[in-house]
């Protein structure tokens, strides 16, 4: 076998395991973009702990058949690059959609969300959530508010006590 051939079989390997580990995967297509621009990109996004790379379409497809995850090649057309996260489901989605805000050449294409291909409205959606720690405040002041509520009501039935007693 010829050495070509065993290099595409290992880069194939390790988009396939690259798909199957991800918490999320969006893909994108950054045609339009300056150097610039990208860099930008990838900073942003290796900051958060996402890779981001550019695969032949054939190799991924191939990847993304191995993986279980065919529905995503009808996408695989073009220049696409590949922004993968192992840990925070959230951030590549996040991330992207402010940055094609700001630069309407990068167009997100489609995504991958723990297993399950999602469109383009989906990756959106998912942008739009806050942060985890924004999810956390929330839940914290959600089970605060019984505690503050019973506090605040048990401190007027004093005062008004007090009132009566004086």
């Amino acid at each position: 076998m010829s050495k070509a051939i065993e290099n595409k079989q290992v880069q194939v390997q390790e988009i396939t395991e690259k798909f199957q580990g991800a918490a999320s995967v969006v893909v994108v297509d950054y045609r339009g973009l300056n150097v610039a621009q990208v860099t930008e990109l990838r900073k942003q996004l290796r900051e958060a702990g996402v890779e981001f790379k550019v695969y032949k379409n054939t190799l991924t497809r191939r990847a993304a058949e191995a993986a279980g995850l065919e529905g995503i090649n009808d996408v695989l057309v073009g220049p696409n690059a590949i922004a993968f996260s192992n840990e925070d489901v959230v951030a590549p989605a996040k991330i992207i959609n402010e940055f094609a805000k700001k630069n309407e050449a990068l167009e997100i294409k489609a995504g991958i969300i723990e297993g399950t291909i999602s469109s383009v409205e989906d990756v959106k959606a998912l942008a739009e959530l806050p942060s985890r720690e924004g999810l956390l405040s929330m839940l914290l002041s959600v089970l605060q508010a019984p505690v503050r509520n019973f506090a605040l009501a048990t401190k007027a039935v004093a005062e008004q006590k007090e009132e009566q007693g004086a």
